[in-house]
């Protein structure tokens, strides 16, 4: 058999080896003399000789016994053909380091592929083909693939050659026929092909075409010595189409709870009976968050040491006493860190930061900061019914002759006189009765007097530009402005700030009710710089 020509460095050498070959990250050039040319003990993930059972699996992964039974049979005896298998589940569940780690027990070769890391069809075709062919990138040959694979057609050949190739060598070395001064690691002889993040797929410019390639390849191949495993983080509904294959063998991987949380956690912590009473503390309002065990990891270690800061000795056991000493010091950097932790920032240009700073701004009233800016977006016009509504609602409708005149309200009537005590009571008397009944009702005849005048005598109103869009602007017609009224009343009313408050027998006409508030109705006087409270009366 002719040897192939150069090696590659797997996937399961860059996990195990890697990092123990260069301790400081120092990235060496590679020498093709200095390394043995790859074998079939490459496509094992695990060191030779080493004893990993399944009992060491089971406990290695908390909560997952079910599932790793589950897909230790599916995948059969040893030499025993298979259907395809559909591992998914969410994010940081547990399906990749469960599948490599059966692997790992079961001592079988495989060829693994991310889509997530091969990121087009491309790279993906070329990295299967380059740990089928046993072929390792170097500097020797300038760091290029075993062949180039762009087109489908090509790699379902391609793959075919390589497939026939590594089970020939697989039945050879267990036959004896291939002498070797090293025993050889792979059990059976079977290989298989592990596509992980396949939901990736249909992201790519051409995944139309990959993704049904991908998923009929088991009979498109048709080898009994051929599994196939894909893992996604969808369900396999979503990958229905109109092709026909072979149904894969599901394996759902569920969300971890609060106890398989709390198991995985306390993994490799130095003083368990410590961080068991810091999780008593964060896990629960975190796990509502997130079940996502690299982000948990990531936001306790940081959360840990806070939470020892007032311990001297971390080898401490803590009782009752210290325990409650530990939360009340923590407690406070709880809803922090719940706000923090889990916050995607993203960089903000100069406009955005002037925009953000501008809205920040804040101004006294009565006491309470009240920002300037709304939070949602409402046109100039709608803000001005808006207020309208909450006049009509708040202010008697006797008094609206007085309040909407043409020199700008409260400011022309008569000074009042000095008001005895007793008058002063009936005030304070009259003001609770009006804030228990609440905001009063009113007609659409009156929302449209009070809107033709606060828009007349504002200081900012609208433009010819703004009325042309919005269909807002005073016209003389009235069945004009009564339509597009309504039409922005609909809009209010659906939004909840203004309701129907039911039909007056005596006129038989449909009233409105403001709904909003008056620290929200003086927000969005502001927003159009309206004088709201020289037209509020006040008892």
């Amino acid at each position: 058999m002719v040897k192939e020509e150069s090696p590659q460095i797997t996937r399961r050498t860059t996990r195990s080896s890697a990092l123990a070959k260069c301790p400081n990250n120092v990235v060496e050039e590679t020498n093709a003399s200095s390394q043995p040319p790859p074998t079939l003990d490459d496509l094992v993930l695990g060191e030779e000789g080493e004893s990993f059972s399944f009992d060491d699996l089971v406990s290695s992964f908390p909560g997952r016994q079910s599932q790793i039974k589950e897909l230790v049979n599916l995948l059969g005896p040893q030499n025993s053909p298979m259907l395809p298998i559909f591992m998914y589940g969410g994010t940081s569940t547990g399906k990749t380091s469960i599948l490599l780690q059966t692997f790992r027990h079961l001592k079988r070769p495989f060829v693994y592929s991310s889509c997530l890391t091969c990121y087009n069809p491309r790279i993906l075709f070329e990295s299967i083909l380059n740990q089928l062919i046993l072929h390792r990138k170097n500097a020797e040959n300038g760091y290029s693939s075993a062949k180039r694979c762009e087109r489908p057609s090509d790699f379902v050949n391609f793959v075919r050659e390589a497939l026939v190739s590594i089970i020939g060598k697989l039945q050879g070395q267990k036959s004896g026929k291939l002498s070797s001064k090293r025993s050889g690691k792979a059990n059976g002889n079977m290989i298989y092909l592990i596509f992980d993040n396949l939901e990736r797929v249909r992201g790519w410019d051409k995944g139309s075409t990959v993704l049904p390639l991908l998923l009929n390849l088991y009979d498109t191949l048709k080898m009994p010595e051929l599994g196939l495993i894909f893992v996604s983080n969808t369900s396999p509904d979503t990958y229905d189409s109109n092709m026909g294959y072979v149904e894969s063998n599901p394996i759902y991987f569920p969300d971890y709870t609060d106890d398989d949380l709390g198991q995985i956690l306390m993994r490799n912590q130095a003083n368990k009976k410590l961080y068991t009473s810091f999780l008593s503390v964060v896990l629960r309002p975190f796990s509502r968050i997130t079940r996502r065990v690299d982000e948990l990891s990531t936001a306790f270690s940081l959360l840990f040491r806070k939470y020892c800061e007032p311990v001297t000795d971390l080898r401490v056991v803590p009782n009752e006493e210290m325990k409650r000493r530990l939360f009340s010091h923590f407690q406070p950097h709880i809803a922090p860190a719940l706000n923090e932790v889990f916050k995607v920032s993203q960089p903000c240009t100069e406009v955005e930061a002037r925009e953000r700073k501008q809205k920040g701004r804040t101004r006294k009233s009565g006491g309470y900061d009240v920002v300037d800016q709304l939070d949602f977006h409402m046109s100039t016009s709608a803000k001005y019914l808006l207020i309208s509504a909450f006049l009509a609602s708040r202010n008697p409708a006797t008094l609206d002759a007085s309040l909407f005149d043409s020199t700008g309200g409260s400011n022309n009537r008569k000074r009042k006189r000095k008001v005895s005590e007793k008058s002063m009571e009936q005030k304070e008397t009259a003001e609770q009765e009006l804030l228990m009944k609440g905001p009063g009702t009113f007609p659409i005849e009156r929302l449209l007097a009070i809107f033709q005048c606060i828009t007349s005598v504002a200081e900012d109103p609208l433009d010819d530009e703004e009325q042309a869009q919005d269909g807002l602007g005073i016209q003389d017609g009235h069945g004009g402005l009564m339509s597009d009224v309504l039409l922005q009343l609909t809009s209010l009313c659906g939004a909840n700030f203004v309701v129907k408050g039911g039909s007056c027998p005596l006129e038989g006409s449909t009233r409105y009710r403001s709904t909003v508030s008056e620290d929200m109705a003086l927000q969005v006087a502001r927003s159009i710089k309206f004088p709201l409270s020289k037209y509020l009366y006040r008892r």
